[in-house]
């Protein structure tokens, strides 16, 4: 691997699962003077974006996404392009999801990591 190029650029979020967003938004923002970009609640999900740090990764707490492992969410240039050479490496794709920012897709490591890839098609 010496000498290509890396397909991950940076890790831009950690997805993590809440038992109670509010709460911790709460203790995030008061004690731990986190920024609060974002709280969404809609159809019953809630979502918030935090930033602990003035660069990346962000923390976005949510209250619908199984288990208690958070994701770890990588942004790449191009997100076919990086799927057919990480499926070239034996990298099984749990599933694709669309992200505000753009289009993702998900997969567990053998250890139990949840990582996904995304491309920023709207960074906006």
């Amino acid at each position: 691997m010496k000498g290509e190029s890396r397909l991950f650029r940076q890790l831009d979020f950690v997805y993590t699962p809440s038992a109670d967003v509010a709460a911790d938004v709460l203790y995030l923002t008061d004690v731990l003077g986190a920024e609060l970009v974002f709280a969404i609640e809609d159809a019953g999900i809630r979502v918030a974006m935090l930033r602990l740090t003035e660069t990346p990764p962000a923390l976005v707490l949510n209250d619908h996404v199984e288990g208690e492992r958070p994701i770890l969410i990588y942004r790449v240039g191009r997100l076919r392009d990086a799927v057919g050479e990480l499926s070239t490496r034996g990298w099984m794709s749990e599933r694709g999801v669309e992200l505000p920012i753009g289009p993702a897709r998900t997969l567990k490591t053998p250890g139990g990591q949840r990582i996904a890839i995304y491309e920023a098609t709207r960074p906006k």
